[in-house]
């Protein structure tokens, strides 16, 4: 029985800690899940994102052995997460859900220590968690002081609590202004670092794009794409979009230089022009930009967004 997370000489863990095999959740004749395939690499910061109702948190709940598949089979460093030898490498796993439900007369220290003792954590470092959440300031203050935001920290506090080696976070940014947002994933940035896996779901596309090393798209209970987001560009292939910037005196050049490559629509104005371009014309582009020299004051090259990417494989 594989009872720990296995690690690698250089501290990481070792590759394939999930593997999801031809799984379906059936509820009466909904089919949440439906015949999902998915391998999530150790050590990395995973995304799932699809629309509501798309089956990320039954996915998340079968990963996690809270409900059973209907049928397939998921297995997280390589135990069956149905079987009882789970047991052990369920108390390496970390797991913040989407709403989350704390006492509000306990203070951030006594909810802790209180989940600590449901997991079994011999000696919680509360301090320590609770820092590294930016909780340390409120840790005596009862939870029904907290702001929605704190709370939030504080879910993803009892996540950390035992050190787990993989966490699951369902839309764990609710309720955070911007500045705990990037806090949030510089924090999870760490934990990476030190060979954590995190599988996160969210619904801001645009927070994730660059966040994630790599993501799935679900829709219809199924996984619809998976891989990093510039991988999922090339794969729809959609259009580029190029910004070019000039003096007006330089503009003529600027736009015959376009046109000369058959790009189709160009939009030009006083001092830029902008056009979408397919991805296998970018570098003729730049070229025969470059050619112009001094007369391209600059050139913005705007790939197409994550939101874009998700609603060409989600629709």
């Amino acid at each position: 029985m594989a009872d720990t997370f296995q690690q690698r000489d250089d501290g990481a863990v070792a590759p394939g800690v999930i593997a999801v095999r031809g799984v379906h959740k059936h509820f009466g004749r909904t089919r949440a899940v439906d015949g999902v395939d998915l391998e999530i690499r150790a050590g990395e910061l995973f995304g799932l994102i699809g629309h509501n109702g798309a089956g990320k948190s039954t996915l998340f709940k079968m990963m996690l052995g809270l409900i059973e598949p209907s049928a397939g089979e998921i297995r997280i460093n390589g135990v069956p997460v149905s079987g009882g030898d789970f047991r052990q490498v369920r108390r390496q796993v970390g797991y913040l859900p989407e709403s989350v439900v704390l006492y509000d007369n306990l203070t951030a220290v006594e909810t802790l220590q209180f989940f600590a003792r449901l997991k079994g954590v011999a000696r919680p470092d509360i301090g320590g968690v609770l820092e590294r959440v930016g909780l340390t300031h409120a840790a005596r203050r009862r939870v029904r002081e907290y702001s929605k935001g704190m709370r939030q920290r504080l879910g993803f506090a009892q996540a950390l609590l035992g050190s787990p080696r993989l966490l699951f976070l369902d839309e764990p940014t609710s309720g955070l202004d911007p500045e705990a947002i990037r806090g949030f994933y510089a924090t999870l940035r760490q934990l990476r670092d030190e060979g954590v896996t995190v599988v996160t779901t969210s619904h801001i596309l645009a927070e994730i794009q660059e966040r994630v090393d790599r993501l799935a798209i679900m829709a219809a209970g199924q996984v619809q794409a998976c891989g990093t987001v510039q991988a999922l560009r090339e794969r729809m292939d959609l259009p580029l979009r190029l910004r070019v910037h000039g003096a007006p005196e330089a503009m003529p050049a600027i736009r015959g230089a376009l046109d000369a490559l058959a790009l189709g629509r160009v939009d030009a104005h006083a001092d830029h022009v902008s056009v979408e371009c397919r991805r296998d014309l970018k570098m003729p582009v730049i070229a025969a930009l470059s050619a112009l020299g001094a007369q391209v004051r600059d050139l913005t090259v705007i790939e197409p967004s994550l939101e874009d990417v998700f609603f060409g494989f989600a629709d």
